[in-house]
């Protein structure tokens, strides 16, 4: 900011944080800070910058106010599928805001908004929330949503695949350019939205593409790429730039690095993994220590900063994980090519080498610009084999080497504080149409967290080198979570059973999730802590990571994936003359980290909604064979309307409607949580196993509901007294 534009931002302050302010428009605030001439376009732009960044508002009749003078808060609106919201306050450490239904005006989620407080007591409707009104729109999340396009008698309507806008949305076809065809009832279409001024009548917009029959292969998961706004193709100067790497590492490129290509390094990554950007080696020392060994694909030695590579792999920011496709964020050419630490080839690689002692305390660690050759490239599910097995071979006995230090250095961790939130994951494998044919639970077993501790080590000891250097870079953070969102945790537990104390103390959470391992209900007090915690991001201070237990901690270990990691490759190599020009501001690393916690929360939320929906498909289609397929289910939670039942091979939740136990008349017990037949005094309870088929599946709601088999249903009573259960 100039020295101008500083003076007239410290005079807009002077005014309006005077007694005797009074609200004013720009004319009247340039007449009375003295601005006259060209002097004005710079305070109109300033007004609008301070606004925008919620630091002023704009209230009646286009006046400006300090927001807490006004009682307003700034901040980002979510909105829930039955219509009303919650405001994310920009203010560190200040609640969200209930926004009824007829309070959000024409906001839309995602948007950031103002909202003015209400003067009642905190809402009746949310316990101990205050409620706002939405009064300013600042900036709009979306320009474009995904649909189905739909027509009544007399207009066409597209209606949003996101239940959160929970506004159909009118639109005139109009011929897609891409498509050479208008939009037919049924088919996915990219609506454009047009102004949105009164809440009394729907949005309208614009079909700028059409994708297709929602039913024709592919149609799905476009429509969660054009949703999420997902790059499909690279730039062609982009492309041009890749193409001109060579795919092989030549000599030149070696001169000056550590040769490690006599040493037995190897990588682990999942079956369909196509790009490796970690490998290992675990040596024993002559002192009852370890050395370790991680080694990242040196992507920083083939991306040069500003370049065009570097440009594109910035506005995206990381690879997205799609269940038919990768997004990646570098060309094919990089990241399943000349970066990927495939076997038996010569790779760049940036290696950290920590020396551990017997007791798995790091004394030190080295950094060094390597070249590798890895000996074995492994799945996890061929690690874990040969880690439940007796060693017979070099690679085995180094495998369960390098499990004795993991396994030392996961129990220190948590001994530290750190928490156990390791979910199981399940892989949706899909069809050469991108039909959904098989749900694979992948555990988080021995293999998973061997690789875990590994790359978390690393990382700890890169963010402790650059904290000591103080050279800027890009850490990751998680902050300590809101005491009033444990205490709201705290309440949830307790319906469950659990005895709890005091949960901002670390100990205490890991008590809880140690004595829900293994429940029925662990699953549903996991995400809900997840809930309840603040979200992982990247900021340009070393702010700790409460997850994790650690105060330095960054991401170092992903570089083909994540741009995170590349500016900290870059940081960790700006000490040589060379590389000093690499070295980022704080300014513009404060931006670099904004930037990409935004697209890795896009990112996430497009992994997750698309593994969702294919999902879903995979029921649906369940309700169409012959032979319904009988799934494993367990009781997580009873209600008066029903059992609600999770799917442990699927970890899907779905519901038993009460009308569907159709062999007696059951009466809910809320003190007990059960679900009691009348005439048979047959009991369902948490913690009850069932085998259930699909009944119905809602892909608008993303829904699903079961029935209980028969052969299920009849022999319950007689295995009831051979389970025991916490909630019996």
């Amino acid at each position: 900011m100039s020295s101008n534009g500083r003076k007239i931002r410290d005079q807009i302050f002077a005014l309006l944080s005077r007694k005797d302010y009074r609200p004013l428009n720009k004319i009247e605030i340039a007449r009375k800070i003295g601005v006259s001439g060209s002097a004005r376009v710079a305070l109109r732009r300033m007004l609008r910058d301070l606004e925008l960044a919620g630091e002023i508002a704009r209230i009646r009749k286009d006046r400006y106010v300090l927001p807490v003078e006004a009682d307003l808060v700034t901040g980002k609106l979510s909105i829930h599928p039955v219509g009303y919201g919650f405001l994310a306050q920009e203010k560190s450490g200040e609640p969200d805001v209930f926004i009824a239904a007829e309070n959000i005006g024409t906001a839309m989620h995602g948007d950031r908004v103002v909202a003015r407080m209400s003067p009642e007591a905190p809402s009746r409707r949310i316990k101990g929330r205050r409620e706002g009104r939405v009064i300013r729109i600042l900036e709009r999340a979306h320009d474009t949503i995904v649909g189905t396009l739909q027509r009544s008698r007399s207009f066409y309507y597209v209606v949003p695949d996101d239940p959160r806008f929970v506004h159909d949305v009118y639109v005139h076809p109009t011929q897609d350019r891409r498509a050479q065809a208008p939009g037919t009832v049924g088919d996915k279409v990219v609506v454009r939205l047009g102004a949105w001024e009164s809440r009394h009548v729907n949005p309208e917009g614009e079909i700028i593409e059409v994708l297709g029959p929602a039913s024709a292969p592919g149609v799905d998961v476009l429509s969660i790429i054009r949703k999420y706004h997902l790059p499909t193709e690279f730039p062609s100067d982009v492309l041009e730039q890749a193409e001109r790497i060579p795919e092989r590492v030549e000599a030149q490129q070696i001169a000056g690095r550590e040769d490690l290509r006599n040493q037995f390094i190897v990588t682990i990554d999942p079956d369909d993994a196509r790009d490796f950007d970690d490998a290992i080696n675990v040596e024993k020392l002559a002192n009852g220590g370890w050395q370790l060994g991680v080694h990242i694909a040196d992507v920083a030695a083939y991306v040069e900063p500003g370049s065009a590579l570097d440009r594109e792999a910035r506005l995206r920011g990381n690879s997205v994980y799609l269940p038919d496709r990768v997004i990646p964020m570098l060309p094919e050419r990089l990241s399943n090519g000349v970066c990927s630490l495939k076997p038996e080839v010569d790779r760049l690689t940036h290696s950290v080498f920590i020396q551990f002692d017997k007791r798995g305390v790091a004394k030190s660690a080295r950094f060094a610009r390597s070249v590798i050759r890895s000996a074995h490239r492994l799945t996890y599910k061929q690690a874990y084999a040969i880690l439940n097995s007796p060693p017979r071979d070099r690679l085995a006995e180094r495998l369960h080497l390098a499990w004795e230090l993991a396994a030392l250095l996961r129990r220190k961790r948590f001994e530290h504080g750190a928490l156990d939130l390791d979910f199981p994951e399940v892989k949706v494998w899909v069809d050469t149409q991108g039909k959904p044919v098989r749900l694979e639970r992948v555990e988080n077993d021995e293999s998973h967290q061997l690789i875990e501790e590994f790359m978390l080590a690393a990382n700890e000891a890169v963010a402790r080198e650059l904290k000591r250097r103080a050279i800027p870079t890009v850490y990751r953070v998680h902050e300590n979570p809101d005491p009033e969102k444990l205490a709201e945790y705290r309440e949830f537990a307790l319906s469950f059973g659990y005895k709890v104390g005091d949960l901002t103390h670390h100990g205490e959470l890991q008590r809880l999730l140690a004595e829900t391992r293994g429940k029925p209900e662990e699953q549903a007090l996991k995400i809900g802590l997840l809930k309840s915690l603040k979200r992982a991001r990247y900021d340009p201070q070393p702010l700790g990571h409460y997850g994790l237990a650690k105060t330095n901690y960054l991401h170092f270990t992903s570089p083909i994936r994540r741009y995170a990691d590349l500016v900290v490759h870059r940081a960790l190599g700006s000490d040589t003359a060379a590389r000093r020009s690499y070295r980022m501001g704080m300014a513009e690393i404060a931006s670099v980290a904004e930037h990409i916690s935004t697209t890795e929360r896009n990112a996430a939320d497009a992994e997750i909604d698309a593994t969702q929906m294919k999902k879903l498909e995979f029921f649906q289609r369940q309700l169409a064979g012959r032979k319904p397929q009988m799934f494993s289910a367990t009781v997580v939670d009873v209600r008066n309307y029903g059992l609600m039942v999770e799917l442990p091979d699927a970890l899907i939740t779905g519901l038993i409607h009460v009308s569907s136990l159709t062999d007696d008349f059951y009466v809910f017990d809320p003190a007990r949580r059960q679900l009691i037949g009348r005439r048979s005094r047959k009991r369902f309870r948490v913690g009850d196993n069932l085998s259930v088929f699909v009944a119905r599946v809602d892909l608008f709601k993303r829904q699903v509901d079961f029935a209980i088999a028969p052969a299920t249903e009849k022999s319950k009573a007689s295995g009831r007294s051979k389970r025991s259960s916490k909630n019996a």
